[in-house]
């Protein structure tokens, strides 16, 4: 099969390659997807980067990217031979193991590939994994949000689209932030009940105009660029739920700030959540699809062959919306 592969990290020209690898096989509980589009991530580009104090590579090479969508065709022992043919979107699909979805075929375990319902198409299903499981566990995993206002800082980012409309499904009023005029689009088309331009003047004051009892369930996509708005805002008990902090990594924190408002930091991470969180949020998606209540968005299609274009774009920040592969094409 065809697949894409890194032997070594570093900068997406010098290491990623494509390669022809032999078909693989599933194992007991596993299943063969033939994978009809992949997904990039920032923690596939990371996770390939050379960063302070990264361990060895994990396995000798790697296969990156844990998102993708497309059909069963081959399942392994103890694994529903009904299975086959199944449409299904896979999440984790690299997590602790050498390859993901930039290739033809992926094995997997068999609860990592989740129906995909129709109408949504393999694009579609792509777009999930990380970014919508992530928006899901950062809204709930403090307690429900019915009745309550969310504010959702990067409302068109790959999160911050999906919280957005998660929020609002979950029963919340959603304010959201962005930072350019299509991205402030993008969070309205999301159903944002507010679309707040941080180009704006003062933001905290905009927010506390729209928000005058406080922020419930903060999702944050720069937790140390925006600490100093995120405590001017927050209600009292409530949750800052941060994915990501990668402009100012050691964020100094005012923990009188916070204390006053009995409030809670959540530092969110999807790959530690638990079991009984990643199945949830499976099956909130799941029916949101079959409903037809999710969008999604699309910025860059291209095919493995141009990977390494994918990466850069992915590290550049060029991108509204999704990048996906196919690895057909």
């Amino acid at each position: 099969m065809r697949a894409a592969e890194y032997r070594r990290r570093g900068p997406a020209p010098e290491v990623l390659r494509l390669v022809d690898l032999p078909e693989p096989q599933p194992g007991p509980g596993e299943v063969r997807v033939r994978v009809a589009v992949s997904a990039v991530n920032p923690t596939d580009t990371k996770a390939r980067g050379v960063r302070p104090g990264d361990a060895e590579m994990p396995f000798p090479a790697v296969t990156p990217h844990m998102d993708g969508a497309g059909t069963i065709d081959a399942v392994g022992e103890g694994v529903d031979p009904a299975r086959l043919g199944e449409r299904v979107w896979l999440w984790f699909a690299q997590r602790g193991r050498p390859r993901g979805t930039a290739a033809e075929w992926c094995v997997l375990p068999a609860a990592r590939a989740a129906p995909l319902p129709e109408p949504a198409t393999f694009e579609e299903g792509a777009c999930l994994g990380i970014p919508a499981m992530t928006a899901h566990y950062a809204l709930l995993a403090d307690g429900p949000i019915a009745g309550r206002t969310v504010l959702v800082q990067g409302g068109a980012g790959a999160v911050g689209f999906y919280a957005v409309q998660m929020a609002r499904l979950l029963g919340a009023r959603v304010l959201a932030t962005a930072s350019r005029p299509e991205a402030v689009q993008r969070a309205r088309e999301a159903g944002a009940d507010v679309v707040l331009d941080r180009r704006g003047g003062d933001l905290a004051a905009a927010i506390r105009a729209e928000a005058p009892e406080g922020i419930h369930r903060l999702v944050e996509v720069a937790l140390g660029a925006n600490l100093d708005v995120s405590l001017a805002v927050l209600a009292p008990g409530g949750t800052i739920a941060a994915y990501a902090s990668d402009a100012v990594p050691r964020p100094v924190l005012d923990f009188r700030a916070l204390m006053l408002r009995d409030a809670r930091l959540h530092a969110v991470l999807i790959y530690e959540a638990a079991e009984s969180a990643l199945q949830a949020a499976v099956r909130d998606i799941n029916r949101w699809l079959a409903e037809g209540a999710l969008r999604h968005q699309i910025g860059l299609r291209l095919p493995l062959s141009r990977i390494v274009e994918a990466h850069e774009a992915m590290e550049g920040g060029r991108v509204l919306g999704k990048i996906v592969l196919d690895p057909s094409g």
